[in-house]
């Protein structure tokens, strides 16, 4: 872990120039007495590192100071920083490896197209935080050391013990067969199998792991995109899960999508109101993503939830036609 962060302070001071230890301990989440020691380091080691006093010092390397690092295009680069723009690896608790690897793919580069990769990648956001209307992308936390196990119980092949909180119910140990990690939307997942059945898990439901010794029964080869297609195919299919022909203003159409599980079919009528059969999880799943659509969303079927709505409808007119 030291030598990663020594290399990731090479290249803070030759991208940027100048720094101050504490703009370097803030970079490197660490304390400013370990940038000292490190610093110190890199001097008994060879590395022409020196100090600036006064009010606008810090550190700095000799000018013309090079690394060993070759071999990326300019695209490739490219590719890879517009890759690391995304949280993917926060899920994975990923996220203090992928800075240290986005300094090494710049210094990669040759001096003349450094600066233009970082700023074309600077032009280009993936995945912000907030949608157009301000609706916050929360990511989950998931701790560090816990994601670390499970990481590596999967490319390890063991067996993995984890202590797990699934919904309503009270946490409890398992014992579980890795097979991969998938990131959705901020929202990192472990595929798994459980005494032959198919299992998976949010890692932020996970509160301690455990990598066993003994081998994962599970196939030698996987193919993650066709696993988690079927997983979300029999999740989307199974339970109390109701299917709701509605009429939605194009306006609120990305709405209803944020709630409803699956789009069974779309298609648009004259009036340009769009005509959709989504699924929601339980019938109450269905009222209330329809209720809170208000007069942008018509329910056309099934006709309980049509009833549902109006009774609703109507004990509010009723509430407030009292009220006056």
């Amino acid at each position: 872990m030291r030598a990663d962060r020594l290399v990731s302070l090479v290249l803070l001071l030759r991208q940027r120039g100048r720094l101050s230890a504490a703009t370097l301990a803030r970079e490197l989440e660490v304390s400013t007495r370990t940038v000292l020691r490190d610093i110190e380091a890199l001097s008994v080691a060879g590395v022409p590192v020196y100090a600036e006093r006064g009010r606008h010092g810090g550190f700095a390397l000799l000018p013309g100071f090079q690394t060993e690092l070759t071999g990326l295009t300019h695209d490739e680069a490219l590719a890879l920083l517009i890759a690391g723009s995304r949280r993917g690896a926060q899920a994975f608790g990923l996220g203090s490896a992928l800075a240290s690897a986005m300094l090494k793919v710049v210094d990669a580069l040759p001096e003349s197209h450094r600066d233009t990769a970082a700023g074309v990648a600077e032009r280009l956001l993936i995945d912000p935080e907030t949608d157009l209307l301000s609706r916050r992308v929360v990511a989950e936390e998931v701790r560090d050391a816990i994601v670390a196990e499970v990481r590596r119980a999967v490319f390890a092949g063991h067996k993995l013990r984890i202590h797990y909180v699934a919904t309503g119910q009270k946490p409890r140990w398992r014992t579980v067969d890795p097979i991969g990690l998938v990131t959705v939307r901020d929202q990192g997942y472990l595929l798994a199998t459980r005494s032959g059945e198919d299992r998976t898990y949010r890692l932020s439901r996970i509160r301690a792991a455990e990598e066993l010794d003994e081998p994962a029964q599970r196939p030698d080869r996987i193919d993650l995109d066709r696993a988690w297609k079927d997983r979300g195919t029999r999740f989307r299919t199974g339970g109390d899960q109701v299917a709701v022909l509605v009429r939605v203003h194009p306006a609120r159409r990305e709405e209803l999508l944020d709630t409803a599980l699956a789009v069974l079919s779309e298609e648009a009528d004259e009036d340009g109101w769009l005509r959709l059969e989504v699924t929601f999880q339980d019938p109450r799943h269905a009222e209330w993503a329809l209720w809170q659509l208000a007069t942008s969303a018509e329910a056309l079927a099934p006709p309980w939830l049509r009833a549902s709505l109006h009774d609703r409808a109507t004990a509010i007119a009723a509430r407030y036609e009292a009220s006056n």
